[in-house]
């Protein structure tokens, strides 16, 4: 598997990311937290995520954008860990939840954490 995060693994249709938070449900593993809905996408990938980072948290623009670009990296290096075993599409959002910056290392077990958390929501199976 690739490991590439291109455009059409993104969410960015705005109708897709309001019913999401409408309908979604959640996992969290501090500082992510991610909000998930069973949905069809374009990708060819089993999950189209988004990331947010919230003003409220980190107010400057340039460390909200520096924040993003952590966190794609960190999810573009385990988004194979979010895949399941059965074929349903996903769409999420992946929201930052500190006011201060994580490091790529930092982030690393959190992000694998949430993927086991989500799996094993999807799935309703307890996985360890």
């Amino acid at each position: 598997m690739k490991l590439t995060y291109g455009k059409k693994d993104k969410l960015k249709r705005k109708k897709a990311i309001d019913k999401l938070f409408l309908e979604g449900e959640s996992v969290v593993s501090y500082p992510l937290r991610l909000v998930y809905l069973n949905e069809e996408h374009a990708s060819s990938k089993q999950i189209q995520l988004g990331v947010s980072v919230p003003k409220r948290k980190i107010n400057k623009a340039v460390d909200r954008t520096r924040v993003k670009r952590i966190l794609r990296e960190v999810y573009r290096l385990h988004q194979h860990e979010f895949l399941s075993d059965s074929e349903q599409k996903h769409i999420g959002m992946l929201l930052y939840l500190d006011n201060k910056e994580w490091s790529v290392a930092s982030l690393t077990p959190k992000i694998q954490k949430l993927a086991l958390k989500f799996k094993e929501q999807i799935s309703g199976v307890k996985l360890t």
